[in-house]
């Protein structure tokens, strides 16, 4: 079912988005069928996961174009509202690239706008297959055992991150295909539980074993030897290697480095922006104290407490075992950076 599974679906006049803040109890969708509509949902994470939020930006140029006509705005009213979208969450480079990339045909109408953006989509579908093969092919080749691995994830990285199949997710159930894979620990990731809301929910449907923990377990089941590989995905690489992910990544990978163990990022070339140097420069989104002071809207701290809520941090380019992408296997720790093989 997962397989099959699309985040984000162009229905002719619109998007269809699977809402992600009601799964796992609830499967419903949002119909949007204007740029204000977009925007709030990529910002309250109805769709999330760069490669997801890039086809929805993708998209959503038609989608200003759409109501543009509906409205009688302007081209500068038009480009204005794509500019919106296209900042809607500034530390996924995918939203940003793949917008640019399809109003590169702005000028050629709607119907070039759309094949561009079906091309995104497309495209994402496929990078995701060849990183599932590239990265059980590297992760076999170098596990010194017989029996099948155990592999640590955190966040979300599955169907419901990406236009389909997944990127880390996409590896892990490659492995599965080959029975290779004994379990999953699934990190429930906080403060909105894409590990155990989203995460659990996919493997689940695919009938992979696995455990949710709490995040905070990570790094003692790495410590423990419990874990054979650390597989995560990336919202920006910078071109020295350094990572941004959800919250809670650098911590795994740090265990990883310490335990001896593979820590592999897993992401298209679309999130690898060779613009930005190193890590320092990789804007990191602060969210709402809310997310971090409350429970189902429910106050948990003190009234008097702050709330601190970075949704991202950054791993080190030399704590990144493997950057796996739809070209192959950079072995980033080893030297091999993406800004001198990927440009």
């Amino acid at each position: 079912m997962s397989q099959e599974l699309r985040a984000v679906d162009w229905t002719g006049t619109g998007l269809t988005l699977i809402d992600q803040t009601r799964l796992p109890h609830r499967t419903e969708t949002v119909d949007v069928q204007d740029v204000d509509t977009l925007v709030d949902a990529i910002r309250r994470l109805v769709v999330r996961g760069a490669p997801a939020i890039g086809a929805a930006g993708a998209y959503g140029v038609a989608l200003a174009l759409l109501e543009g006509e509906r409205e009688g705005w302007s081209e500068a009213q038009v480009r204005a509202a794509v500019a919106r979208i296209r900042e809607a969450r500034p530390t996924a480079v995918n939203l940003m690239v793949c917008v640019d990339r399809v109003m590169t045909r702005f000028t050629e109408g709607l119907g070039a706008v759309l094949e561009e953006a079906a091309a995104v989509q497309r495209e994402d579908v496929e990078a995701n297959r060849a990183m599932g093969v590239f990265g059980a092919d590297w992760l076999l080749k170098r596990a010194d055992r017989d029996r099948p691995l155990r592999i640590l994830t955190h966040c979300n990285t599955g169907a419901l991150a990406t236009a389909g199949w997944g990127t880390a997710l996409g590896v892990i159930r490659e492995l599965h295909a080959r029975g290779r894979l004994e379990v999953v620990y699934a990190d429930e990731t906080r403060p909105l539980l894409q590990g155990s809301r989203l995460t659990a929910w996919e493997l689940v449907q695919e009938g992979i074993p696995h455990y949710v923990q709490a995040d905070g377990a990570a790094a003692g089941i790495v410590l423990r030897g419990e874990v054979d590989a650390a597989i995560v995905g990336a919202d920006r690489i910078a071109a020295n290697g350094d990572t941004a992910n959800k919250v809670g990544t650098v911590g795994i990978a740090l265990a990883c480095a310490y335990a001896g163990i593979p820590f592999l990022v897993a992401a298209p070339t679309t999130t690898v922006d060779l613009a930005t140097p190193s890590g320092d420069a990789i804007h990191i989104e602060l969210r709402g104290e809310d997310e971090v002071l409350e429970w189902a809207g429910v106050r948990t701290a003190p009234a008097g407490s702050r709330g601190h809520n970075p949704a991202f941090d950054v791993t080190p380019g030399g704590l990144v075992t493997a950057l796996v992408t739809e070209r192959g296997v950079l072995e980033v720790s080893a030297g091999e950076l993406p800004g001198d093989r990927l440009r």
